[in-house]
């Protein structure tokens, strides 16, 4: 009787989705409680397919476009590449999982009732809702470690980037003033007030991996560069789980998604990010590589090799910007948990939510300060959270949920035109987690672990100079 009921619940999404746009629409004219203006509205508020797309394209890359060319020298140039396009391809994949069980949760909850004016889906309340209560407790636990490590990341990279304009301070001291800076962050209520971030955020990576590529071609080799990759089966693992990181931002994706009036037109909207993604990673890495060789071995920030110039301090300039917009993509899921924990999160007065908040980013800026190893917490982030996170819990859930034919008969949405039937759609799932666990969790977390306990030993905790140049 339960799942004939649910099954009732579930219909055609467009008849959801037109209701929707209709009521969001009807609302544009009702001032918002907290950005007021058209100026405001104009520059901050984003609930289009062209505003999602900025959000997923400007939220994928960051700060791993400079350690990409790492993975190169790791992994060689045959297999860097095939990796990016697998990872890449597996990404959209495990995207297109996500908001299928998003749009059939809503659809569910929209049916019985329930609005979403001023409350915001999550990927934990999807799985609660269709799933039950463990797997809310499993999603919600890796989804916030994900989210945490990668504010983490992108606070780090901050601090060295900037010493490579200014190295009067130390990493570790640019990183306090940094994590002052992100205190912003509590601010923003929600994704849909993130427009002009977003659109600002890709400008800043098209600007770096095009000046990084050109700068890498123009200046040519370095004197002795060699090109010996893949010289170890440590090195090699660590390069490959920062790729499936580098593909692996999918843990804000029910927000962003949440954010649009057209959610459906999501998976088309993250496959377009995806291949634009391409055009600057791929170019990028390859130049850089071929350009710096295996001393990317030792220095994980691509920048830092090329030689200083103005077009590189604005490279740099943009790179830190662009980190600061993503630490706000990875913590204002977190703002929305801690909200909803502390009943919060419906409120208009922003005071209360942005007080509320605050514990969030100061751990975050904690921890940044006490593990600086950017490069090398990408790949255990990558192997130990980004593999459930973004690719075996939305496999699995699809899977699990839609197992009884009376689930997949009222469907919000059919087997894509490459797959028509559910038995393939079962395969790719299937294939997907298999690969993860042996290849991300298994050789991936053997190796990034080795690799990062050789950085604390090498580098120590609270170090004040992360990779810095020794002095003599």
């Amino acid at each position: 009787m339960k799942i004939a009921s649910e099954a009732r619940l579930s219909g055609s999404y467009g008849e959801m989705e037109e209701l929707h746009e209709r009521l969001e629409c009807a609302r544009t004219n009702i001032p918002d409680p907290i950005v007021k203006g058209r100026l405001s509205i104009l520059l901050f508020q984003g609930p289009s397919i062209y505003d999602a797309w900025f959000s997923a394209t400007s939220n994928q890359i960051v700060q791993v476009l400079l350690t990409l060319p790492t993975s190169f020298a790791q992994l060689g140039y045959a297999s860097g590449v095939a990796l990016q396009l697998f990872y890449g391809i597996v990404g959209c994949w495990a995207c297109y999982m996500i908001s299928w069980l998003y749009m059939e949760h809503r659809t569910r909850m929209e049916r019985e009732g329930h609005t979403f004016k001023t409350y915001v889906i999550q990927w934990f309340e999807v799985l609660d809702g269709l799933l039950g209560k463990k797997w809310k407790h499993v999603g919600l636990a890796f989804n916030c470690a994900y989210l945490l490590f990668t504010a983490i990341t992108q606070l780090i990279a901050c601090g060295s980037n900037i010493y490579l304009v200014n190295d009067d301070l130390s990493k570790r001291e640019w990183t306090y003033i940094f994590g002052a800076c992100c205190l912003v962050t509590i601010w923003i209520p929600s994704f849909r007030n993130y427009r002009l971030w977003s659109v600002f955020g890709v400008i800043t990576i098209t600007y770096t991996s095009w000046y990084t590529t050109v700068s890498a071609l123009v200046y040519g080799q370095a004197p002795g560069a060699t090109h010996d990759g893949p010289n170890s089966l440590v090195l090699y693992f660590t390069g490959a789980t920062n790729i499936l990181y580098s593909f692996g931002s999918h843990a804000a994706t029910v927000e962003i998604v949440h954010a649009m009036y057209r959610p459906v037109k999501f998976k088309y909207v993250y496959l377009f990010a995806t291949l634009y993604i391409f055009t600057l990673t791929i170019p990028s890495s390859m130049a850089i590589y071929w350009s710096s060789g295996d001393a990317l071995l030792e220095n994980s920030n691509a920048l830092s090799l090329l030689p200083k110039s103005p077009a590189r301090d604005v490279a740099v300039l943009l790179m830190i910007i662009h980190q600061f917009i993503t630490v706000g993509f990875a913590v204002t899921p977190m703002y929305f948990v801690w909200e909803k924990i502390l009943g919060v999160h419906q409120e208009n007065n922003m005071l209360l939510r942005a007080s509320c908040r605050l514990p969030i980013i100061l751990l975050i800026w904690f921890l940044a300060i006490a593990f600086p190893f950017f490069g090398s917490i990408n790949s255990v982030v990558g192997c130990m959270l980004v593999t459930f996170t973004v690719y075996i819990i939305p496999c699995l859930a699809h899977m699990v949920y839609f197992r009884n034919s009376s689930m997949r008969a009222p469907s919000v949405e059919k087997p894509p035109f490459f797959l028509p039937s559910w038995t393939a759609v079962y395969m790719v799932n299937i294939f997907v987690i298999l690969w993860m666990v042996a290849v991300g969790i298994g050789f991936g977390g053997w190796a990034s672990i080795i690799t990062f306990i050789k950085q604390i030993w090498d580098f120590g905790v609270f170090t004040a100079c992360y990779q810095c140049p020794q002095t003599s």
